[in-house]
């Protein structure tokens, strides 16, 4: 059986469309993410007695926080007074990128809250853009509704996922 159209090349369609990849992974801020955990600085694990905490804090070694973006979170059922996490950020000030309360999901939402809020999307105007889905850093969920919420305002359509099964999400009329 003779193969039809044995001179006919082949094209790829999707290099050659118009559609504009925005791959949040490309926004990813590099650099160390530590977990600080106060639960040792407690007495028992769950008391936050001033005078002890102040002292432990006054021993730690802040060095080794620097150029890091930190989480601080207390893993026990302690109650944890709001002015505690404000002195441990006090301390890491200088030191640490960036400090939230809380784990690395909500370091990472907050590092793109922040990159997205201030990034720029005029080169988006009137395009087609397709937001790329699969990452191999860790992007929030929420990342990708700011993204769309950004881009949205100036492109000619948003779709998801990957050009060969995008889901579109948004068409200017």
């Amino acid at each position: 059986m003779k193969a039809e159209n044995q001179n006919t090349e082949i094209k790829n369609r999707v290099a050659e469309s118009k559609l504009v990849t925005f791959n949040l992974e490309d926004y990813y801020l590099e650099g160390e993410r530590v977990v600080l955990d106060i639960k040792d600085w407690l007495f028992e694990g769950l008391i936050l007695r001033e005078k002890e905490f102040r002292t432990k804090l006054s021993e730690h070694n802040w060095q080794q926080y620097k150029d890091t973006f930190v989480a601080l979170t207390c893993s026990t059922e302690a109650i944890i007074p709001g002015w505690a996490y404000m002195l441990l950020s006090s301390k890491l000030q200088g030191y640490a990128k960036e400090i939230v309360v809380g784990d690395l999901e909500q370091l990472e939402t907050t590092l793109y809250q922040k990159t997205l809020h201030d990034l720029d999307v005029s080169d988006f105007q009137n395009k087609l853009i397709i937001i790329k889905g699969c990452t191999n850093k860790p992007v929030p969920p929420n990342a990708y509704l700011w993204a769309t919420t950004k881009i949205q305002v100036v492109a000619k359509s948003v779709m998801y996922g990957e050009a060969c099964s995008a889901v579109p999400l948004f068409k200017r009329k």
